[in-house]
């Protein structure tokens, strides 16, 4: 809920604490953001684009698969990894939350409360429900977010765009990053059968490197798993990532028709703490 993050909040305009007031965020600058009825408020500049945005079925298709516990070992992992440390008291930021399905397993787990930021409308709908101390925040990864300076304790990043300057600034001293992203072996045998976007190899060390004037890489885990996925599962990966916009229908629905049913599918990625 809004109440629970409103502490923590920066106008996306002018940076100042924002208060809320009934359903609308406020700052002392007389900038107004109003709570959307399903739940999520926009803190968008007025310029900002929001073409990169997941729509309304990648959204539908992620929540169908992520719901059916495909990606539990991912899920229980960051939780794990979030509650490592004993309870987290304050606020807990998923750049990039989409849904809010990560973020809720880790409040559930470690405690605090949650920032869900995402520039998808549809997918911050569904984050708002997600779990009772999230709040949800339309807004740009690559602009400054709508955070105060040092306002999270904890700082997740879930196959989501990072940027590195911003996640440092409302890092508090001695708080965690955890970021997953995926290995190379991800998902391989879909993208050799269904001819999708693969991993580059060099992807951790670009991370790495990216994030490392800004971040000590403290610890890493890999989290491998195996999934048996039916032909609409299957084709549920493709819908709600990346994939979905580089994808000709007619020529995946012939490559779905060629896999088994079920297919043994490879899950695998790399749980990484920064601080």
């Amino acid at each position: 809920m809004l109440q629970d993050i409103e502490q923590y909040l920066a106008c996306p305009h002018c940076a100042r604490p924002l208060v809320l007031d009934g359903r609308t965020l406020r700052c002392a600058s007389g900038h107004g953001f109003d709570q959307a009825k399903q739940g999520y408020v926009s803190l968008l500049a007025g310029d900002a684009h929001t073409g990169t945005g997941d729509t309304a079925e990648m959204v539908a298709a992620r929540t169908a698969f992520l719901s059916a516990g495909h990606y539990r070992p991912i899920a229980d992992a960051l939780a794990g990894a979030a509650a490592a440390e004993g309870p987290v008291e304050g606020l807990v930021a998923d750049l990039g939350a989409g849904t809010g399905h990560y973020l809720a397993h880790v409040l559930e787990r470690a405690g605090g409360v949650g920032a869900a930021l995402d520039i998808s409308k549809y997918a911050l709908r569904r984050a708002a429900k997600a779990h009772p101390r999230i709040g949800a925040l339309v807004c740009d990864a690559w602009r400054p977010l709508p955070l105060q300076d040092h306002s999270a304790e904890l700082l997740l990043n879930v196959f989501a765009p990072r940027n590195g300057p911003e996640m440092r600034r409302v890092l508090r001293p001695g708080g965690r990053l955890l970021l997953v992203t995926p290995t190379s072996r991800h998902l391989r045998e879909l993208v050799a059968a269904l001819g999708l976007l693969s991993v580059d190899e060099e992807k951790e060390r670009r991370t790495e490197e990216k994030l490392s004037p800004w971040f000590t890489h403290t610890d890493r885990t890999e989290v491998e798993f195996t999934l048996r996925l039916g032909r609409a599962e299957a084709e549920a990966v493709v819908a709600m990532g990346p994939n979905a916009w580089h994808t000709d229908r007619e020529k995946l629905a012939a490559a779905l028709a060629g896999l088994p049913d079920p297919v043994e599918v490879t899950g695998s990625v790399l749980l990484t703490t920064y601080r």
